[in-house]
């Protein structure tokens, strides 16, 4: 066997892992590129003049505030039918009993008594429904990642522009209470908070309770612009026990109670916002794409009037990213940079003014303020990053330019526009729409679906007898001693763990603008294990040698033959172990394509464990903590590996070449 094809044969079994790695990654992590541009109110999103001008005014923004304070319930696990409306039951039909059913009795009657007060919606998240990436999509309505791109790959902390940096920034006192996934996500940005720890869920109580130790004497203090309470109970409760238990009613019950105690205190110019991050199935499970995971309860309500009309008989359903957007110019805040979701236009009618028209065009420059800062948002991606269809670009392009000079030509003769203001608004709507459509179209493909190359590629059969056989068990040993190793100089599969001061070993004035460099020796400190012990992978060749006895190099003689062996001994005497690789040449070929296949076997079968881990596991608390870094370790580790074998054999069949040389040289010097 050529030696040439071995080695093109091993890159070609390589190539198919690399092809599931690649398969099974951009269907789960969900990367993208994150950009660090922020918004700001010197700043116009666009431009043209701001629709709703308020240069000179104090606190102005691109758009006037229209609340001061903001109380944000986060309730963790919030269904939409947890909060839902009960029917009257129609006769003839069975009346259904769940434990769930109309326990937040408190936004029912505040939805009939002041219905031009609030408001219910059926809020739409997107996959994977799991805590972390919905609160990353709740401050920066962008779609989840799993990856961030950028200068905190050791950290979980958001470096998107999000509410709570222009919170922070427009010196808002924000007050943070409940689970302290948000200290690891904004560390140092909140002015108070009471963080409690989320780990543990078969604690339906802990969270809760502090929060009510602080919730009603903060809102009591006055000292805070926006307050934001994070519950975990009902989303612990679901992990526990399911939707479908006596406890779940317990815990609805006391956010009822929760929500009529902050509902007493709220002043007129502030606004309420209770929501869920994700809903639950009906095992109490959440993570994935299901309709009652991605269904959750979003109510707004203020002491003053927020709505022109009633609300409609069935609650409308929003993108739960169109929270951020509505948020930000309802506070006088610039829409943060990377946002995609569309305002909820019902807020920004005029209340007071009856006039139709009146109302119309505040949700139009809503919409317009809206869809330039989208439009700007995607013309900085695309000039950055090569992911989006070109020529969807280039038709939401032109519908945004057609809906601008629409818009602007409506504000120079306002007169007579009633259609073409529902026209702008339509246009502006699509473009916004279209938009998020084409994001998740090219970002949040969350797809499960895994090629198992490596088995068809690594499963290959070559059993080829000779002298040269390394066991299975020598292989899984090997392999596992690189693991072992890996964990042995302290290392761990988590990317805070990732020893960054590697990068300065030798250079402690640091690297100037250089990157790879850096980036260079912190990942041969990282995979150090795997690509030694790849490296070294062809020296199990000489197992079967090893494990022969030291009197096992002479040939047994039969009693009687004493004096025979001694007048020929080097007709009884077996060739050193390392001169039987010149007997087989052939052999040894194939024994390193057996031992190479064997080593991307074991490696391939540990990237399988880890990827069906991450799949099963995927609705639990710790899938991206935990389970899809493993694979991303994993998956590294196998590249580095398969490419430190590659390199160890060539080396060794460059010094099998050359010595092969050499031994024919020896041989013809004999024959002369």
């Amino acid at each position: 066997m050529q030696k040439i094809s071995v080695l093109l044969f091993l890159v070609w079994i390589c190539f198919l892992f690399y092809a599931g790695i690649a398969l099974f990654t951009s269907g789960f992590l969900l990367t993208r590129l994150e950009l660090t541009n922020h918004s700001s109110c010197q700043e116009p999103p666009g431009p043209g003049f701001l629709p709703w001008g308020s240069q000179g005014e104090p606190r102005a923004c691109w758009m006037d505030s229209r609340f001061s304070r903001l109380v944000l319930v986060l309730i963790d696990a919030l269904r939409f039918d947890f909060v839902q409306p009960q029917r009257s039951n129609v006769p003839g039909e069975t009346s259904v009993s769940l434990p769930f059913l109309g326990k937040l009795g408190s936004l029912q009657r505040i939805l009939e008594i002041q219905p031009h007060h609030a408001r219910l919606y059926q809020s739409k998240a997107d996959p994977p429904t799991t805590t972390m990436q919905r609160l990353k999509a709740l401050t920066t309505g962008s779609l989840p990642t799993f990856i961030d791109a950028g200068s905190n790959f050791a950290s979980y902390a958001i470096v998107e522009d999000n509410l709570i940096k222009q919170l922070t920034s427009a010196g808002r006192r924000v007050v943070f209470m409940g689970d302290d996934t948000w200290k690891d996500l904004f560390p140092g940005a909140f002015s108070q908070a009471f963080f409690f720890p989320s780990f543990n869920v078969r604690d339906l109580h802990t969270v809760d309770n502090g929060i009510l130790e602080h919730l009603y004497p903060t809102m009591d203090s006055g000292e805070w612009d926006v307050l934001i309470a994070h519950f975990l109970g009902v989303d612990h409760c679901g992990h526990k026990h399911g939707p479908h238990h006596p406890e779940m009613a317990k815990k609805l019950s006391q956010m009822d109670q929760v929500i009529q105690g902050v509902v007493e205190r709220l002043e007129n110019d502030t606004l309420l916002v209770v929501i869920g991050d994700h809903g639950m199935t009906k095992n109490g499970d959440h993570g994935g794409d299901s309709e009652p995971e991605i269904s959750a309860a979003l109510f707004l309500y203020s002491p003053s009037a927020l709505f022109h009309k009633a609300p409609p008989e069935e609650p409308e359903v929003v993108s739960q990213v169109s929270l951020v957007p509505t948020l930000a110019l309802l506070l006088g805040l610039p829409i943060p940079f990377g946002n995609i979701g569309e305002v909820i236009v019902e807020l920004f009618s005029e209340v007071e003014d009856s006039q139709p028209h009146s109302s119309a065009l505040a949700q139009a420059s809503a919409l317009y303020l809206n869809a330039q800062q989208v439009s700007r948002f995607l013309h900085t991606y695309s000039a950055a990053a090569q992911d989006l269809q070109v020529t969807e670009i280039h038709r939401l392009h032109n519908l945004f330019s057609k809906a601008s000079a629409d818009y602007q030509r409506l504000l120079q003769s306002p007169q007579g526009a009633e259609a073409a203001l529902q026209t702008v608004i339509t246009e502006l709507q699509q473009f916004l729409r279209g938009v998020r459509a084409l994001c998740i179209e090219s970002w949040a493909r969350f797809s499960l679906s895994f090629l198992l190359l490596h088995l068809l590629a690594a499963g290959i059969p070559i059993t080829i007898p000779g002298p040269f056989t390394v066991p299975w068990q020598a292989v899984s040993a090997w392999a596992l001693m690189a693991t072992q190793t890996f964990y042995a100089t302290g290392h761990q599969p988590v990317f805070p763990a990732i020893h960054w001061n590697a990068a300065f070993v030798g250079f402690p004035e640091g690297h100037g603008s250089s990157t790879w460099l850096p980036a260079l020796l912190v990942g041969a400190n990282t995979f150090a294990s795997h690509l030694l012990f790849a490296v070294g992978c062809p020296l199990l060749l000489l197992w079967p040698f090893l494990c022969e006895s030291q009197g096992s190099g002479k040939r047994r003689q039969p009693a009687g033959n004493e004096a025979e062996a001694r007048v020929r001994p080097e007709e009884e005497e077996e060739p050193l172990m390392e001169m039987r690789l010149r007997d087989s040449p052939h052999h040894f070929n194939t024994a390193l394509l057996q031992l190479g296949l064997k080593y991307l076997f074991v490696l391939g079968i540990q990237i399988l464990a880890c990827a069906l881990s991450a799949s099963i596991l995927r609705r639990h608390l710790m899938v991206w903590k935990v389970f899809a870094p493993k694979f991303i370790f994993e998956a590294m580790g196998f590249i580095v590996s398969s490419v430190g074998l590659c390199l160890g054999l060539a080396l060794v069949m460059r010094v099998d070449g050359a010595v092969s040389s050499w031994f024919r040289q020896l041989v013809l010097a004999q024959q002369r």
